[in-house]
């Protein structure tokens, strides 16, 4: 319940002290720093994306400047040679300006990536975007863009609708819980709605042979998903299992010793406030690890 009240009351904590929370969630300011986090995971037999921080962009010039800095992940992987791909934020890069402004940059974007085999996941955001990020989805792979995935969040109360219309692309899901807050006529309100929505999903996805990622640090999820595979024999080259930076950790190096293939989210850049206080507020038992971190401090 403490935590609950702190993180209700997370816009009059100052930046500084999120910072230390922040720090073990973010590879860090700049891209180098996430090409460092991507090698060293990759070391321990993991994948990852990489995430330029930032969303729901209300001026073309910055998105503009988004579009380019998602060109420089794009260069630094295919560089790098890292087994990794970029997750793009749709209004990062202008789609809540204009559509038609948004859906050319971010085409830029794939279109360089195609051209470097390098793929690229369009994050889902909140309910506004829902709907224009999967029409954004159809229409790069109607125009021949066959290395782009996309996100359902199983919380809410459409997407078994949008699987099964997407289900003629064979689409490359992340499929995950969701964390946005959304009014109860658009998203299951309680934890087992969505964990039971959350595993419907995961069924409808791979019984129809489409590649998902399973985005859950959630152990009953994880555990359903583990049977699931071992049940019908699912091949490695069908799945992966996905967690954030820095969560789980023993989790993440357990599923990586069963060998499953597995994919770290890397979010980097100066917009870490907003990604870390979505965090606090998905998991509030993480204000404990922030209070112990101040106190802690030499």
């Amino acid at each position: 319940m403490l935590n609950k009240i702190i993180v209700a009351t997370m816009p009059l904590v100052p930046k500084s002290i999120v910072h230390i929370f922040a720090k073990k969630y973010i590879a860090g300011d700049t891209l180098n720093h996430a090409v460092e986090d991507a090698r060293k995971i990759e070391a321990e037999g993991g994948m990852t994306t990489i995430d330029v921080l930032g969303e729901f962009v209300d001026n073309k010039e910055r998105a503009i400047h988004e579009t380019g800095d998602s060109l420089k992940v794009v260069d630094a992987i295919h560089e790098h040679k890292l087994t990794t791909y970029l997750s793009l934020k749709p209004t990062s890069l202008g789609l809540g300006i204009n559509e038609e402004f948004g859906y050319e940059n971010i085409k830029s974007v794939v279109e360089k990536a195609q051209k470097l085999n390098i793929r690229v996941r369009l994050d889902m955001e909140n309910s506004p975007f829902t709907t224009k990020t999967l029409n954004l989805y159809k229409r790069l792979r109607d125009e021949g863009f066959d290395n782009v995935g996309t996100v359902i969040q199983s919380y809410m109360r459409r997407s078994e609708d949008d699987i099964k219309d997407l289900l003629p692309y064979k689409p490359n899901i992340r499929l995950c819980k969701g964390i946005y807050k959304e009014a109860p006529e658009v998203a299951f309100q309680e934890k087992e709605e969505v964990r039971d929505n959350y595993k419907i999903l995961l069924r409808l996805l791979m019984d129809n042979n489409c590649y998902t990622g399973i985005a859950t640090h959630d152990d009953p999820l994880i555990d359903d998903a583990r049977e699931y595979l071992k049940e019908n024999n699912i091949s490695k080259d069908k799945y992966e299992f996905q967690v954030l930076l820095g969560v789980r950790e023993p989790k993440r190096r357990e599923l990586i010793k069963e060998g499953h293939p597995l994919r770290v989210y890397v979010p980097f850049g100066e917009d870490w406030y907003g990604y870390s206080t979505r965090r606090l507020k998905e998991n509030p038992d993480m204000v404990g690890h922030i209070v112990k971190a101040i106190f802690s401090r030499k």
